[in-house]
């Protein structure tokens, strides 16, 4: 159910929100690298890593509503985020002993399980942000501080991960990763929820957890401005999802072997630093036009990259597209929290994460499918894909927000909005 922010008098319990979110987060972006690593280790082949990792990221789309409507309906969503972290660690500490070692159906049910609690890791966490500050410059703020940690996650979590295999192990790897989501669980307990409001506030009628569900989806689709972000969205991250492989294949294709890795680490570096620099300084633009500008800009810097250009010219245009996509996910994360209404805000930042995931997962398995493509082909296909996005937005989000500017009042949208 809802929950009123705390007063701005109260200590709002960001710094410790952000780091619960930072230990969860990295987690959640090692495991890609340390699953495929421990699965090569013990059995001398990265295929069952993979299948291991897609066992984990497919629950997403699936559960992700259901985590949004049951954090919305307890009367204690602590016990909730809880339960989501802790499951979580258990999941990967139980993935670090199975995997290479039990019967491969073993670790793909662990990772099925562990999964399913990623729309609480990736999306759900950032809901909380609305009862933790009052609506305004503060919460803006939050929102592009939590893009911030998401993609210092992004980078320190292979980070991490690559050090810790390398030092001891990757089942080591994996059990630091483990670790790291049992501390945020940890520092989970101390962050201030707030208190339930009554439902006989607004005279609403008690509804089930299937009303709820379909409120949910319900949300994302009729009201004008979710649809539309979320169209645009998911289409960006099917690109997003191919552009590892593709960094790669690039990098090789240039005669530089092994490179991709620090491109990509350049691109995720600029999208850090883009966060950082939205939560410093707080640019003239509505939300709906940033996010529009981001997309164009990285469509646009990766396509430059995809042209005949040197290692550095190359390597300065992925910071650029990084520096792009970094406000992108402010502003995804501001405009999700103005839209939806107070009773499933939950659901739609846990439905749009996992439809978000699902994108990157059909993106990485298209480019998976075309690999045999010259890779500046496919780099041009993910920044058409971008721009493709940004046009989709355009078109789809409502009139008055593509003729607001900085001043556009960050309210629900009215109910002429809300499309049957």
């Amino acid at each position: 159910m809802p929950r009123r922010p705390a007063t701005p008098g109260a200590r709002s319990g960001l710094p410790l929100y952000l780091a619960t979110a930072f230990f969860a987060r990295l987690a959640d972006e090692g495991m890609a690298l340390a699953v495929v690593l421990l699965a090569l280790q013990r059995s001398g082949n990265a295929g069952q890593g993979a299948f291991v990792l897609t066992a984990w990221m497919a629950p997403h789309v699936i559960a992700a509503p259901l985590a949004g409507a049951l954090v919305s309906r307890v009367r204690r969503p602590r016990l909730c985020y809880l339960g989501a972290l802790g499951g979580c660690s258990v999941a990967i500490a139980v993935l670090a002993t199975s995997v290479g070692r039990a019967p491969a159906p073993v670790p793909l049910a662990v990772a099925l399980v562990g999964g399913s609690c990623g729309p609480v890791v990736s999306g759900g966490l950032s809901s909380l942000i609305t009862g933790l500050l009052p609506a305004g410059g503060p919460r803006e703020r939050a929102y592009a501080l939590d893009a911030a940690v998401y993609n210092a996650a992004s980078v320190a979590g292979p980070a991490v991960a690559g050090l810790a295999a390398t030092v001891a192990s990757p089942g080591a790897a994996m059990l630091l990763l483990a670790g790291a989501v049992a501390t945020a669980a940890a520092l989970a307990t101390g962050l201030p929820y707030g208190r339930a409001q009554p439902a006989a506030a607004d005279n609403a009628p008690a509804r089930t957890l299937r009303a709820d569900l379909a409120a949910g989806l319900a949300a994302v689709w009729r009201i004008r401005a979710l649809r539309a972000l979320t169209a645009g969205t998911c289409l960006a991250f099917v690109g997003v999802g191919g552009l590892t492989t593709t960094t790669v294949l690039l990098a090789g294709h240039r005669g530089h072997p092994g490179a991709g890795g620090i491109l990509m680490t350049a691109f995720a570096l600029g999208a850090l630093t883009g966060s950082l620099a939205v939560a410093r300084w707080r640019p003239p633009l509505s939300d709906p036009r940033l996010a529009t500008l981001a997309l164009c800009g990285t469509g646009t810097a990766l396509a430059a990259a995809a042209l005949p250009v040197s290692p550095t010219a190359t390597g300065a245009l992925f910071v650029l597209a990084g520096l792009c996509d970094g406000p992108l996910l402010t502003a995804t994360l501001r405009l999700r929290a103005t839209h939806a209404p107070p009773r499933v805000r939950a659901q739609v930042f846990t439905l749009g994460a996992g439809l978000k995931i699902t994108a990157a997962a059909c993106g990485a398995t298209l480019v998976g499918a075309a690999a045999t493509l010259p890779p500046p082909l496919l780099l041009l296909g993910i920044a058409a894909v971008h721009l493709a996005a940004a046009l989709l937005y355009t078109l789809a989000r409502p009139r008055e927000e593509s003729t607001g500017g900085p001043a556009c009042p960050r309210a629900p949208l009215p109910d002429a909005q809300v499309l049957p």
